[in-house]
């Protein structure tokens, strides 16, 4: 499962961040608690597709934002009203997001006044062209794969060790109850690159797969392969929308604006 971060000081601001460490915003921790607390019931009504039980771990970039929004997710999955369960929690540089070097904490304005070309460079063919001072996508496939190879060892490991491939095709029986799954909680860039990776797709499509703040993924790997399950699930940011709507229509009652 890829859970993205919650909204961060610098997203708000409209800054770039790569490895800026910006913390994430009140309505980031909102988001991440709604997210958490999603994952720790993820067989509610509609169910995540992934099997019975906590996952093995919640693995996660070190960054201030990916830190807080995997230890919201941990502390809902051990509420005994939820799983009950304490899930270790495990920091793995392996996803970082993209260092963006001399971009990072500038506001996007201040990148298309100064730097354009480049930028839209990055835009259209960024395996050529990237942020002055920043990493390229073949140093970040390089890191993002190792650090996937031992997410996929550690559920190697908890298998049942069989591998009937069953069908195929959805509907036809769910997952093995007694499957092992695991969270990682990381950024955009990275998961683009990871998810390509995991899909064995090419680079060249790393602009395929955007991520939404908060949002949750879901690969599945049957019979050796892995399939998209889920991608970008949102549901569970409902009630913050409510929330604002409920702020904004006090405002108004208060001001008298139609």
């Amino acid at each position: 499962m890829l859970l993205r971060h919650g909204e961060s000081v610098w997203v708000a601001e409209g800054r770039f961040q790569g490895q800026g460490d910006s913390p994430l915003s009140p309505e980031g921790e909102r988001q991440a608690e709604l997210a958490a607390a999603r994952l720790a019931r993820p067989h509610a009504v509609p169910a995540l597709p992934i099997p019975a039980g906590p996952p093995i771990e919640i693995r996660h970039s070190p960054l201030a934002r990916t830190t807080a929004t995997a230890a919201a997710v941990a502390r809902a999955m051990a509420s005994p009203d939820a799983m009950d369960a304490t899930v270790p929690v495990v920091p793995d540089a392996g996803f970082l997001e993209i260092g963006q070097g001399e971009w990072e904490g500038r506001p996007a304005s201040e990148i298309e006044a100064r730097w354009g070309e480049v930028l839209a460079g990055w835009r259209r063919d960024p395996l050529t062209t990237w942020a002055p001072g920043g990493e390229s996508l073949v140093a970040v496939d390089g890191r993002a794969r190792a650090s996937l190879a031992t997410v996929l060892a550690a559920l190697r490991a908890r298998s049942a060790g069989t591998d009937v491939p069953g069908s195929q095709v959805l509907g036809y029986g769910g997952l093995p109850s007694d499957e092992p799954w695991t969270v990682v909680v990381a950024h955009d860039g990275v998961f683009k690159v990871s998810l390509l990776a995991l899909l064995d797709l090419p680079l060249e499509r790393f602009w395929t797969f955007p991520f939404a703040l908060a949002g949750i993924s879901v690969v599945e790997i049957r019979a050796g392969r892995p399939r998209l399950r889920a991608h970008n699930l949102t549901e569970h940011l409902r009630e913050l929308e409510t929330e604002r709507r409920q702020a904004l229509d006090a405002e108004r009652s208060r001001s008298g604006a139609l």
